[in-house]
């Protein structure tokens, strides 16, 4: 007879442990929601938990299974969703107090995939609001990261990391257009993935920036994130039974040292260890130049397409989803939010972040604008070309880097910015740019207990060679260290 605690399980476990039934799915959800109830109140990752719907699906799954039906790896698994995709009779708010009362009829493509694979939707999670600006939302609050309750838990997908971190699931689905899955999965210790642009369907998820959207994911184990990647890609396989701890060997990999060096000797100490395990992987590593002409170019054009596209994607979502009661408008909700800041509403928290990046979108380009023009139509091509170009100068499979140079800053304090005017951050920028995959894995911490991750960025459709290579240096020790902060709580423990 084995042992262990029912929300250290990851995926992979849960899912062989209900498959067998030595396992329910009502005691795996219900563990979650006693749990969350010890700690969420000093995590603050959900919105809304569905505290009666989850306990009754839970339960049809478990008859489902005892029945002969099994729907596969997901099924009676508890996983969360961000709370800005559409979820038919659940309250989708995009953290947003001015849409705080909304319930789709209808569910969004990730959402309908999930159910359909039998997946438990435990909650919707916290966010940076409307997937932009500090972890932080005016209708969910601040997000606190579990490793260190002093510091920022990243963002926009902020509540989707902490809750896979802190043990409330072993799944999460987030969004990325700037980094928003990998920065806060590499914050959390857990591991997160932007797919190539176009493998995830984007209908029914609030707009940010649609030139650079899609749909990330994160779990506790890079099998995990696997095999998540294939339920929800309908038949793209990522190889979730066929990786291999030998997939490094012989690879040959590139990484910037000087680009990604000398912000943060502890981040650089972590790398170093890195560069040490994937070089006992049997990797032959590349140091190359990554010209800072290219890496500023990333920036500019981020920035060029978030800035001009927000608004008037938000206009469009508003009118085509929302009733007229609602805001119709990015205008109107940044008119509503100057009245929150200057008029408090019970149950809002101040955001002056949030306030200050919609004005900031506000006066973004008009999308006929020949500069926002070219970004879209040669400057991305380009960018796509260059980076294609030092892959093939230097004979190299992927990139490596450190997700984020510098570590994450403390709750109240400004993110730090490197020698070149760069946050910490900067590095999840070229695949964002470029539409290219890359997948965040965790990589030891920090004095402080931070953790620390490094990413594979490689061209369009490697998504499951990245993993495969994620898969080998995880399975040298580097992998999900649960926060001290949320150890396991009585009743969690069950033998089988």
């Amino acid at each position: 007879m084995a042992a262990t605690d029912i929300l250290e399980l990851n995926l992979t476990g849960m899912a062989k442990l209900i498959a067998a039934r030595e396992l329910s799915s009502a005691e795996a959800v219900q563990a979650a929601l006693a749990r969350l109830e010890k700690i969420e109140g000093k995590l603050n990752a959900f919105i809304t938990v569905l505290r009666e719907q989850a306990p009754a699906e839970a339960k049809k799954a478990d008859q489902e299974i005892t029945g002969g039906n099994y729907r596969g790896p997901l099924h009676g698994v508890p996983g969360t969703i961000k709370d800005m995709f559409e979820t038919a009779g659940v309250l989708t708010t995009g953290g947003s107090k001015i849409l705080a009362d909304w319930v789709p009829t209808t569910n969004s493509h990730l959402v309908e995939r999930l159910r359909a694979a039998g997946a438990i939707i435990l909650a919707k999670v916290n966010l940076s609001e409307l997937a932009s600006g500090p972890p932080v939302s005016s209708l969910g609050g601040q997000t606190r990261n579990p490793y260190n309750l002093a510091y920022s838990p990243a963002g926009s997908s902020n509540g989707t990391a902490v809750g896979i971190a802190a043990g409330y699931a072993p799944i999460g689905i987030a969004t990325d257009t700037t980094g928003s899955a990998r920065w806060p999965a590499a914050t959390e210790g857990v591991v997160g993935i932007r797919p190539t642009s176009g493998l995830f369907s984007t209908a029914g998820v609030q707009p940010n920036a649609p030139s650079l959207d899609t749909v990330g994911a994160m779990a506790r184990s890079v099998a995990d994130l696997a095999i998540l990647l294939d339920v929800l890609t309908e038949g793209h396989a990522h190889g979730a039974q066929s990786m291999s701890i030998g997939a490094l060997q012989g690879v040959r990999i590139g990484f910037p040292r000087a680009a990604f060096s000398g912000d943060d000797p502890e981040i650089d100490a972590q790398v170093a260890k890195a560069l040490a395990t994937l070089k006992a992987c049997g990797v032959t590593m590349v140091d190359f130049d990554l010209p800072d002409w290219l890496i500023h170019l990333s920036d500019i054009m981020q920035a060029t397409l978030v800035q001009t596209e927000s608004a008037p994607s938000v206009d469009a979502y508003l009118k085509e989803s929302f009733a007229p009661s609602y805001p119709q408008s990015h205008a109107a909700i940044l008119r509503m939010s100057e009245q929150l800041a200057g008029a408090p509403v019970r149950g809002a928290t101040p955001n002056p972040g949030r306030l200050s990046g919609y004005r900031w979108e506000a006066a973004g380009l008009p999308m006929s604008d020949p500069s926002y023009l070219a970004v879209c139509n040669q400057g991305r091509q380009f960018f796509r070309a260059a980076l294609e170009a030092l892959l093939v100068r230097y004979q190299v499979m992927a990139i490596f880097y450190p997700t984020q140079t510098v570590r994450i800053n403390k709750l109240g304090e400004k993110p730090v910015r490197n020698a070149r005017g760069m946050f910490g951050n900067f590095g999840t920028a070229l695949a964002s740019v470029a539409g290219w995959p890359d997948i965040t894995v965790p990589a030891g911490t920090t004095p402080e207990g931070l953790p620390v991750g490094i990413s594979f960025l490689g061209p369009a459709s490697s998504d499951r060679r990245l993993l495969s290579y994620a898969f080998a240096f995880e399975s040298r020790g580097n992998g999900f260290r649960p926060p001290t902060f949320t150890p396991p709580l009585p009743g969690e423990r069950f033998a089988y």
